[in-house]
């Protein structure tokens, strides 16, 4: 399943390049070789991989792109590499720009706006997972009518969606290989998983030398995110033989190459790696969900602005703990895995798992408790029922009620 991501690539005769290492990206600008990771998104790889955008797309028969990014990436100068590559081969595009990380049924509802006026045939989600997952809610509304809302929950949009291209900045969410937008409800803040095969995206492109401008902290939160799903898309009540799969690569590539982008932002193998990592976590989540990590994650970013990856990142070890009395094999062969490349794990066993990603943690400057975080414990048991409610939660491996959310809190505190 992985043959063309871990050998040495075929040449293209008429401009050979070749890879470098076992990610199989690329030193210079690649020629057109799609990996195959058997899932419905064709994935480009490599670094400077970005710079195949338009010839990628040119024979789908578009004529108008509309580039979903965020005032960051604008001001990084992808969005307008982008159109010029998509000028190249006769494409007019513009820009919308009005996406908030955990985007909101308002960034949607005028991204639809925008798009109304502009009238695209393709969309093109460049940036973060908020870039994307705006993009793929701004697909629905579109082509569909109605509200976001409409969409929350599974196969919902009757009609045809556009065509979509992802390409990713960040390595984390792995959204460019899910048929899910995560959008946030503008009133009641509620974070709603619309999903539709319509809505996965037709191509991803991966090019780890857009991440290497990241910021360290956005590195460290995003990257933790990826590890939590590679982590608990490994043992979720739907897992199977082909998440399982991409669960424990994309574990590989994260545990060896998280601590190498946090010690040196530059290392564009390791770039490459937790991009690949991420994308394969994303396909993991695509056919196993999540679990107890994600629903006690999200009320924390709902009441207290905490960021996903620093939600992420306080409650996975606690989670790890909890769910080891009955997956305690699954995470031991993680910790054997990691193990590979870590000289700080001394065992395969849950609690050195647990204390391997603590260790990342630190490692990364994100928080490991509540109390830091100014979260009030006379609150923990209103997050513990809004935890209750969240969709992940029905995945976890070990059933978890209000009580038992609460306690992990109470555990984090």
């Amino acid at each position: 399943m992985f043959a063309q991501a871990d050998r040495p690539c075929k040449q293209n005769k008429k401009s050979p390049t070749r890879r470098c290492g076992v990610l199989g990206f690329y030193q210079e600008t690649p020629v057109m070789d799609f990996l195959d990771l058997d899932c419905p998104t064709k994935i480009l790889f490599g670094a400077n991989a970005f710079e195949q955008l338009g010839e990628a797309i040119s024979n789908w028969g578009c004529r108008r792109a509309m580039i979903v990014s965020d005032p960051g990436i604008v001001a990084l100068g992808y969005p307008e590499k982008a159109r010029t590559l998509l000028k190249a081969q006769g494409m007019d595009s513009i820009l919308y720009t009005g996406v908030h990380e955990n985007p909101s049924s308002d960034d949607v509802i005028h991204g639809v706006e925008a798009a109304k006026q502009w009238q695209p045939d393709l969309l093109i989600g460049l940036g973060g997972g908020s870039s994307m997952d705006c993009a793929k809610g701004m697909n629905f509304v579109y082509t569909n009518g109605g509200a976001i809302q409409d969409y929350w929950g599974i196969g919902k949009a009757e009609k045809p969606m556009l065509p979509m291209v992802a390409i990713p900045t960040t390595a984390g969410t792995g959204s460019e290989t899910q048929s899910f937008a995560l959008i946030s409800d503008a009133e009641t803040h509620v974070k709603m998983a619309c999903g539709d095969q319509k809505a996965t995206c037709r191509l991803a492109i991966l090019d780890p030398v857009l991440t290497v401008t990241q910021p360290n902290r956005l590195t460290a939160l995003t990257g933790i995110d990826a590890i939590a799903h590679a982590v608990e898309t490994m043992v979720t009540t739907k897992r199977n033989e082909k998440s399982l799969h991409f669960s424990q690569r994309a574990w590989q590539l994260l545990a060896k190459n998280f601590p190498l982008v946090l010690e040196n932002p530059k290392d564009l193998e390791a770039r490459g790696g937790m991009q690949m990592g991420a994308c394969l976590a994303g396909i993991a989540i695509e056919n196993s969900m999540l679990g107890a990590t994600h629903a006690l994650a999200n009320p924390l970013t709902a009441h207290y602005g905490i960021v996903h990856g620093q939600a992420i990142a306080t409650m996975l070890p606690h989670v790890i703990r909890f769910n080891a009395k009955t997956m305690e094999s699954d995470y031991a062969l993680l910790a054997e895995l990691a193990a590979e490349n870590s000289p700080i794990i001394t065992g395969a066993s849950s609690d050195q798992l647990a204390t391997f990603i603590s260790g990342l943690i630190q490692k990364a400057e994100l928080v490991g408790d509540l109390r830091s975080q100014s979260v009030e414990q006379s609150l923990l048991p209103q997050l513990a029922e809004d935890a209750n409610k969240q969709w992940t939660k029905q995945f976890n491996p070990r059933t978890v009620e209000t009580e038992d959310l609460l306690s992990l809190y109470q555990q984090a505190f």
